[in-house]
């Protein structure tokens, strides 16, 4: 019996530590959203406890919480996977900032880009640094002038080998590359597109078509 009852706390405790919790988005400091193994998520007020977790506070960007009686700090992440088994289509959840935008980071050509969603921008944006940093050529695209805050400025068509957000990759993707005027690159209508958009409050759900 005392084997028995070791073999299953130690079981426990290896789901416990299987368990990945993630801080997909925060609600001013009154409460976080959270996921426990890519699965739905749920808003958890401080001093509320769901599935194990405990929130002790709320602070910008990251949530202190109390997991199996260990104290620790999550960070908020600009995005989840969803992993339900019955599901064959890619899926990816964000989280609005304070300022109500969706900002996540993606690979581009397998570099890391940090987006901004911009169902108004027809294509995928690079400021000419980001295009640079990935290793592209666009200059070798077709030129087109654009208008951006800052007034016209020079663009140049692209098609980029890959664009991957959470566990969605999508090869092909038709791009503008912007010399002047863009501060953070634009995740536009040649990426979004190809996916199905569900906005739940905070929360965007991407589902990719095909």
């Amino acid at each position: 019996m005392p084997r028995i009852i070791a073999l299953c706390l130690l079981l426990a405790c290896a789901r416990s530590a299987a368990a990945e919790v993630a801080l997909i988005g925060v609600i001013g400091d009154k409460a976080g959203v959270f996921a426990v193994d890519g699965g739905e998520p749920k808003t958890i007020k401080v001093g509320q406890t769901w599935h194990g977790i405990r929130v002790v506070s709320i602070e910008k960007d990251h949530a202190t919480v109390v997991i199996d009686g260990r104290e620790r700090v999550l960070v908020q992440g600009p995005h989840y996977r969803n992993g339900a088994p019955s599901s064959t289509r890619e899926t990816t959840t964000l989280a609005a900032d304070r300022q109500g935008h969706f900002i996540a980071e993606g690979l581009v050509n397998g570099v890391t880009v940090r987006f901004v969603v911009d169902t108004g921008a027809t294509a995928v944006t690079l400021p000419a640094s980001e295009a640079l940093r990935v290793g592209l050529d666009y200059r070798k695209g077709m030129r087109e002038a654009v208008q951006t805050a800052n007034g016209v400025a020079p663009a140049y068509h692209v098609t980029l080998t890959s664009v991957k957000l959470g566990d969605i990759q999508l090869s092909a993707v038709d791009a503008l590359v912007v010399e002047e005027g863009l501060p953070i690159a634009l995740l536009g209508m040649s990426f979004l597109n190809r996916l199905e958009m569900r906005r739940d409050g905070q929360l965007m759900t991407l589902t990719r078509r095909f």
